[in-house]
């Protein structure tokens, strides 16, 4: 229960110091925000509670390419925020993904590899 609790904890104060530093600067935020750092911590939880090489392996190449349809919605999202507002441009970026998510899978599960 205690590691779950540093766990919680830890992976908080990222989330919080990314916010706080994209406060002050737009730039450093978004390379802070850019980082794996997510990824870099889940692959740390799973090393430390004992998950297999391969385990771990697996997540890494699903996280790949899982990032590659998510990034359309980060190069259109200064546009459609402009145009929609944020909640129009979040829901608009969620069924852009969303979209294109389905579509990787598609071409995926076509050369023979699941993704959803």
């Amino acid at each position: 229960m205690l590691f779950y609790i540093a766990k919680v904890l830890f992976t908080s104060v990222i989330i919080i110091s990314v916010t706080e530093i994209a406060k002050r600067s737009d730039k450093l935020g978004g390379l802070v925000a850019a980082l794996p750092l997510t990824t870099i911590l889940i692959i740390f939880w799973m090393y430390f509670e004992g998950f297999s090489n391969e385990k771990i392996s697996k997540h890494m190449l699903y996280t790949a390419f899982f990032v590659m349809p998510t990034l359309p919605m980060f190069l259109i999202f200064p546009l459609l925020i402009a145009k929609f507002q944020f909640i129009g441009a979040v829901i608009i970026g969620i069924g852009l993904t969303i979209t294109l998510l389905i579509i990787t899978d598609r071409l995926l599960r076509y050369f023979g590899t699941m993704l959803l």
